[in-house]
């Protein structure tokens, strides 16, 4: 018998600040995290997801919070992605042809290059779902004006 593929999942910040924020939706990623630390999925952020959560935190909080969720971060059980030539392509071709922000751009062209499940709470990524399997959290009036 051959073993179950994995599922791989790309979370996008609105998916990872609804599990620091403890936002509706909370239990499907934290699901996903434990599947993930029982090696049953793979989950992949961008480092541009990485920079927003940082920047986000800051923002709303302050330094110290911020440096605190990114050492959240690296202590879950992510694949965080550089950028990469290829990855790069992927991404400028959904920058040029798709409404959406450069961040956006970034991790939805890493779900695409993975042949990943998007997740996420950002109406931004419904010009992608022809071309990439999403899973939709809770939609909340601060997820469509997040960033």
């Amino acid at each position: 018998m051959s073993a179950k593929p994995l599922n791989k999942y790309v979370l996008d910040t609105s998916a990872l600040m609804t599990l620091i924020e403890k936002e509706k939706g909370i239990e499907t990623i934290e699901g996903l995290l434990e599947e993930a630390s029982d090696e049953k999925n793979k989950i992949y952020i961008s480092t541009v997801t990485a920079i927003e959560v940082f920047y986000i935190s800051m923002q709303r909080q302050d330094k110290t919070i911020a440096k605190r969720r990114l050492e959240l971060i690296d202590n879950m059980p992510l694949i965080v992605e550089s950028l990469t030539q290829d990855l790069c392509r992927t991404i400028g071709e959904i920058k040029a042809t798709k409404p959406m922000s450069f961040a956006d751009s970034c991790i939805a062209g890493l779900a695409k290059a993975k042949n990943a499940i998007l997740v996420h709470k950002d109406p931004e990524f419904e010009s992608v779902e022809d071309e990439i399997r999403q899973l939709k959290l809770p939609y909340n009036r601060r997820s469509a004006h997040l960033f």
